[in-house]
């Protein structure tokens, strides 16, 4: 049987049959405005999919395809780009940073490549975190800030397998190996604490000094200076890589956590490793 249609007894407008808490819903056309665009949207896309590829082995009649015009732009800026990517290439970290243009490009192009290689560890301002990722802003070196320097990290990297070159330090595990008590461990913070001015027990810090001297000071030195040719941190400012609280230095001692850094050589263009390294250096703490 045909459905019976129902009017609205105020409006006298037809009902779709729907009724909420009394109220009816009415079943008004659409706007006409509304209807139009509808179309216009419809035919719009219609266009596109003829215009541009839009159906697996359709092209579009305009021949236009994003990824192919991208890899044209990226040819045409590699092109562009070769004759100052190849005076990069040939020159020191020294002699780019003392000439304006390459200095400018390598500014530039730096901090693209630290953008999408080094930020993920080290920030994307070169700040550093918390966990073993060095800041690059400061003055505090574990290896040196000079372009040298700075260029041979990079390029060989910290710890890692895959380079010969990979620059190297190793921290006994103090705690884990039985080397020394957990009360010895932490008069040895607490002598690293006081170099800081942080000790709140002098009489731990003096044993923990005699600890240090014992076990500490070949590497960090008898005043916690540091000793960058084999990649000792210094102990004697505010700057931590694991944390500078007691109980994270206790934990440092006890089993120290000793970051890894890839080798960029073999990954990344030559000219790119220098264009790091100046940028790098120009973060503010470069030597």
């Amino acid at each position: 049987m045909p459905t019976k249609i129902e009017k609205d007894s105020v409006t006298g407008q037809e009902t779709t049959g729907h009724v909420w808490d009394g109220i009816r819903e009415l079943n008004n056309p659409l706007p006409s405005w509304w209807l139009w665009t509808f179309y216009a949207c419809i035919a719009f896309g219609l266009a596109w999919m003829l215009i541009y590829p839009s159906l697996p082995g359709w092209r579009g009649t305009s021949g236009w395809i994003a990824r192919e015009a991208v890899v044209a732009d990226v040819a045409a800026a590699q092109a562009a780009n070769a004759p100052m990517m190849a005076r990069l290439r040939d020159a020191t970290p020294a002699q780019i940073a003392a000439d304006p243009d390459m200095r400018a490009f390598a500014l530039a192009g730096g901090r693209g490549a630290f953008a999408n290689n080094c930020a993920a560890c080290h920030g994307a301002g070169g700040q550093g975190a918390q966990g073993g990722f060095p800041a690059l802003v400061d003055d505090d070196w574990l290896w040196g800030g000079s372009l040298d320097a700075i260029q041979h990290t990079i390029r060989h990297g910290i710890r890692n397998t895959e380079d010969d070159d990979a620059r190297t330090s190793l921290m006994p595990r103090f705690g884990a190996d039985g080397m020394l008590t957990n009360a010895q461990i932490s008069d040895v913070a607490e002598h690293v604490l006081s170099m800081v001015g942080r000790s709140t027990d002098a009489a731990a810090a003096a044993r923990g000094q005699v600890l240090y001297a014992e076990n500490c000071a070949a590497c960090h030195g008898d005043r916690g200076e540091g000793n960058r040719e084999i990649g000792a941190p210094r102990l004697s400012d505010q700057v931590w890589l694991h944390g500078g609280s007691k109980p994270e230095i206790m934990a440092m001692i006890r089993n120290p956590r000793l970051g890894v850094m890839p080798s960029w050589q073999g990954r990344l263009d030559p000219a790119i490793v220098n264009m790091l390294t100046v940028y790098v250096h120009a973060l503010g703490g470069g030597e």
